[in-house]
């Protein structure tokens, strides 16, 4: 899985397929039941770390034969594998604005659904009309965005486990020019400030009420601070590293140091906004 992570660790898969449609996940999930086998549902990997001993079972990858975008009108429409920065240039072409917000976020339209993703005062329930989900009986259903119960990092699709196939987005009519100026601005404000240029699975952890959890890592003196591979990023301590060689154990262990300093030294309990995935 190292291969299929942004972290760029974690162990092999026992099972690997690339979804093309709602029909090979169907059958992929109805497969790992039928053998009593756990399966895992992934899309870019960019918010992952998966287990040193790997996952058993089956993972299925909603990813590039999942990832068709079309544009009717100010509404778009993409499929869960489409990845951010693939809508947010779709849109500058097609000279809508509101998805800018997102053109630098790391991952898919499908996990940015499920875990609302939001980034420079924009977030992913401020312009979804609808997801589209495959239910556990089955069926293909869509969830309109009032029901979906979107808050920082949390969806309703996230507490039933539903797999997201896709999401209808409304944007607006913009100026091409204004549109890309805030896309290049973003993009140099991430560039300046986050160690996009090492593997890393975006920010660690969630944003406690009333702090920031970088500057929390960064006031406990753990900047730069290594375990094994993994490495707090000096250039924003919110950002784990692998700095070369990291297992998913090493981060996983900064991640536990981490928690226990802050909460020693502040009082406050960060809480991890990447997701586990098999036995730690």
């Amino acid at each position: 899985m190292s291969k299929h992570t942004t972290f760029r660790c974690g162990g092999p898969a026992q099972f690997f397929g690339r979804a093309s449609n709602a029909a090979d996940i169907t059958a992929a999930i109805s497969a790992a039941e039928k053998a009593d086998a756990p399966w895992w549902i992934v899309g870019c990997g960019s918010d992952l770390l998966v287990s040193d001993a790997g996952l058993p079972g089956v993972v299925i990858e909603i990813g590039k034969r999942m990832a068709h975008i079309s544009i009717d009108g100010s509404v778009v429409h993409a499929q869960a594998g489409a990845t951010n920065e693939a809508v947010a240039q779709a849109a500058l072409e097609a000279e809508l604005t509101g998805y800018e917000f997102a053109s630098g976020i790391p991952g898919s339209v499908g996990g940015a659904a499920i875990m609302n993703a939001g980034a420079y005062d924009g977030e992913f329930k401020d312009v979804a009309v609808s997801v589209s989900c495959l239910f556990p009986d089955g069926t293909v259903r869509e969830i309109p965005a009032e029901k979906a119960d979107w808050s920082y990092r949390h969806s309703m699709m996230s507490d039933k486990g539903l797999v997201v196939l896709g999401a209808t987005l409304q944007l607006a009519a913009g100026d091409k020019d204004e549109i890309r100026a805030k896309m290049d601005d973003l993009s140099q404000r991430r560039s300046s400030k986050q160690p996009l240029e090492m593997a890393s699975a975006g920010s660690t952890f969630k944003r406690p009420e009333g702090y920031f959890a970088g500057k929390l890592v960064m006031d406990a003196g753990l900047s730069g601070y290594a375990v094994g591979g993994a490495k707090v990023s000096e250039k924003h301590c919110g950002f784990l590293i692998n700095a070369g060689g990291a297992t998913a154990s090493d981060v996983m262990e900064l991640i536990r140091q981490i928690q226990a300093k802050v909460k020693e030294q502040f009082g406050v309990q960060l809480e991890p906004e990447i997701q586990f995935l098999g036995e730690f």
